[in-house]
Order: structure tokens, then sequence, then C-alpha cells
């Protein structure tokens, strides 16, 4: 692990906490709630200012950032306060870090899929094959087209999951024990399904036994496909956090600060240029910013997702929770999460080491 790679981590990791605390900070503002302090990251500030009525401060440790606003966790005449505006107004400010978490995932898949040469679809253009050396004719080498598909076959749907970008389709295949799928595709304009389509390079055992269309890069392709894109992340992650809970996957393949520090001194050193290689550590932050808003959106105590839920409460109630007991609910549920990343991230260092 590099010194650069360090580096780039803290930049990446500084990147997703400040866009998620400006979220906050912004709306809160523009909603005239009073903002008491402003914090990248945690812990000793090694630089803060006095700007308004707000503190503004830069801190040691790189796992975290608070936007503090009065009223906000305890009781507060102050008609600026977070528990004097409208229940709607609050949820605005809640969900606003992980919308920009989600919103920044958006831009960087822009800027990355603007640095390739065309825009990827999920229309088959060439299925694998090869040349027979004896006859020379062509030998088909996907199970696939074997299964039904065809050239110019757009892929939608995987047994009922709508396909959005290929990252989805790779997904799909990559982790259903299934030997075949039922397929919808779009063929001539009209929605086709197909049942019992496998996927198999005979060669190679690659389940991607196709290679797909590009399309023209232009401002709408780019957008479309970006956007896509982006919405299959923030479905890939759901998806893997519900495999989680439901015991898929064990505590032991999850990675904390180091080992998201490991992953990316190994996609930094993926391609042979410097632009392969940015586009590689992109994605990864596109990864990580979208993980962060939707994990937040989770109804865990201390997260977003669980004041959020407060708010729904109140508003049904038409009556809010005393502060005290909402805020040790969210104190219990932060300890719990420092102390979930405590053993995770000995987990990640113990890696290292083996």
């Amino acid at each position: 692990m590099s010194f650069w790679t360090i580096i780039i981590a803290i930049l990446i990791f500084g990147l997703i906490i400040t866009i998620h605390e400006f979220g906050h900070f912004i709306v809160a503002k523009l909603n005239g709630i009073q903002v008491n302090q402003f914090a990248i990251v945690m812990g000793q500030s090694l630089l803060k200012f006095q700007k308004g009525e707000t503190e503004y401060s830069l801190r040691l440790f790189p796992i975290g950032g608070f936007c503090a606003m009065e009223g906000e966790d305890d009781n507060s005449s102050n008609p600026r306060a977070f528990g004097s505006k409208k229940v709607w107004q609050r949820m605005t400010v809640i969900l606003a870090g992980a919308f920009m978490n989600i919103l920044l995932g958006f831009v960087l898949t822009i800027v990355t899929t603007s640095m390739l040469r065309y825009v990827p679809t999920t229309i088959i253009a060439e299925f694998n094959s090869e040349i027979d050396e004896k006859t020379g004719k062509e030998v088909n080498l996907s199970k696939s087209r074997e299964s039904g598909l065809e050239l110019g076959d757009e892929i939608i749907a995987l047994d009922g999951s709508s396909i959005l970008s290929m990252k989805d389709l790779s997904y799909k295949l990559q982790t259903t024990e299934a030997d075949s799928f039922s397929v919808t595709v779009k063929r001539n304009g009209e929605k086709i399904t197909l049942d019992n389509v496998e996927f198999e390079n005979l060669k190679t055992s690659s389940v991607i036994d196709f290679k797909i269309k590009g399309e023209k890069k232009n401002p709408l392709t780019v957008t479309s496909y970006s956007a896509k894109d982006t919405v299959a992340t923030a479905k890939l992650i759901w998806i893997s956090l519900k495999e989680l809970v439901t015991g898929k996957y064990g505590i032991q393949e999850l990675s904390g600060p180091v080992g998201t520090v490991s992953v990316i001194s190994e996609v930094a050193s993926e391609g042979e240029t410097l632009k392969e290689r940015l586009s590689s550590v992109m994605g990864l932050t596109v990864f990580i910013t979208v993980n962060v808003g939707v994990f937040n959106l989770l109804p865990i105590p201390g997260l977003d997702g669980s004041r959020f839920l407060f708010l729904i409460i109140e508003g049904i109630r038409r009556k809010p929770i005393k502060k005290e007991h909402e805020a040790m609910v969210h104190f219990v549920g932060m300890a719990a999460l420092f102390l979930f990343m405590i053993l995770i991230t000995v987990q990640d260092v113990m890696k290292l080491f083996v």
C-alpha cells in the first residue's frame, strides 16, 4: 500500500463525506435552519473558522463528518431551530445527504462514460465464435445463441428483474447459481420472453458469451446511460445488502476503510494508461459514494434513514417523539455502528498479513 494510494483514498473519502454533509448543510440553509457547525471528518480540529452563525472545521480522522443544526438533538425555542420547521422541510434536510452522494455518483458516471469511445448498451452486436482451422467455417461458441438469442436483441430483463446496464446483467449472471434464465428482450420493437436461456462461452466458460453494441456519444446517450448505470449501481448495492442479511454473504466478505484502501490500490494500478487508471478509480468512487447514499437511507438508528423514520412517525401521530428518547436511540445506534466498524477494520488489518 503506497503513500500515493493513501492520499488518493483520503481524497476519495473526503470528497464523499464533504458532498454528503454539504447536502444537509445547503438544504438546511435553504429552509432557514440555523447551522451551528459544519465539520469535514471527525476528531481533533486541524483548521477551523467562524463565518456568520456557522463554525467551519476540517478535522483529523477521515471517517465521517457532521452538520450540527440548532435544535436537532435537543429542545430549542429558536424559531430557526431544526425542530421548529415543518416535517416535510426536515425530511428534505435529512434526505439531502444521501441524495448528494447518489448525485455525485451520477456526475462521475457521466465523466467516465464520456471517456469511453462508445456508450455501452445491452444490445447484442456479436456472438462469440471462432474459425475452424480445418474447414474454415465459423463455429459458434455462445450457448445463449443456441438458446434463442439473436443479433440485435436488447436484453431488458432477466428472471423478471429489469436490466438497466451491462453492470446489471454481469452481476446477475455471475451471482445466480441457476444454469438457465428467463430472458426478456426487445426484438424488432416487440418484447419477447425466452425461457431456459443459458449463457456460456463454450471455449472460455465465461458467462458473458457475446459482445454488446456501442452507441455514439452525445449528451443524450451519455446522460441516459449514466442515469441507468447509477440506478443499476444502487440496485446492486441494495441486493447485496439483502443477501448479507439473508446469510448469502458473511461478515468476512465486508470491508471497512482499510480494506477499501487496499481495493483502491488494486484499482489504481489497473490499466496501461493514466486515463484507464483514472477511469477505474472514478468507477470505484461511484460505487463507494452510491453505497454511502443507499446505506444511509436504511432505518438503522444513528443513520439518516432512522431520522427520516422518526419524522414519518411524527407526521402520522402529529406529535414529535421526545428529543431525549430519539437522541438515546441514535446514540445507541451510532455506538453499535462504531463497534461494528472497529470489528471490520480489525478484520481488514488481519487480511493484510494473511
